[in-house]
């Protein structure tokens, strides 16, 4: 997921880890009830937290619990950790328009919680399908997918 989104305009940088979850410095070996997680610096001038949720719902199963491809468990959840107010509305409002289009079948389960300590994950999980090109991944993006806004999918 980190190659897709690191080439989106706007992102300024990426790095994967671990967040939401218990266990204090957490490790690939040793990260407990965390996800596996992307923090993404943007350019707001550049694009908006809206677009990036957008693109996160294109690219990956937000149907599926505990689950992502053929990784399973609580650390493939679909989850989105907000900063502030405005980024859970708009977590929240891009969710209900998701359901309310039938792009994906089935209910959206993603988590939506505050951020807390993020743990980078270790200099092999960085950039991983750049020095890996073949590597596995179960995140494409959908040519053609759309979200309309619920007013709009009214109209």
């Amino acid at each position: 997921m980190q190659d897709l989104i690191r080439k989106l305009p706007g992102v300024v940088s990426t790095r994967v880890g671990y967040t939401g979850g218990d266990v204090p410095h957490a490790t690939y070996r040793h990260h407990g009830t965390h996800a596996e997680a992307i923090e993404i610096n943007f350019d707001p001038a550049q694009t908006t937290y809206r677009r990036l949720l957008e693109f996160f719902f294109q690219i990956h199963d937000p149907t599926t619990v505990d689950r992502q491809g053929n990784d399973r468990g609580t650390s493939y959840r679909s989850a989105i950790f907000f900063t502030n107010d405005e980024q859970k509305a708009a977590a929240l409002d891009t969710i209900a328009d998701v359901e309310a289009s039938g792009l994906w079948p089935g209910k959206v389960v993603t988590e939506v919680a505050p951020a807390g300590d993020f743990w980078e994950a270790e200099a092999e999980h960085q950039d991983y399908l750049e020095r890996i090109p073949n590597g596995y991944t179960c995140h494409f993006v959908r040519p053609g997918w759309v979200l309309p806004r619920r007013a709009e999918a009214k109209a």
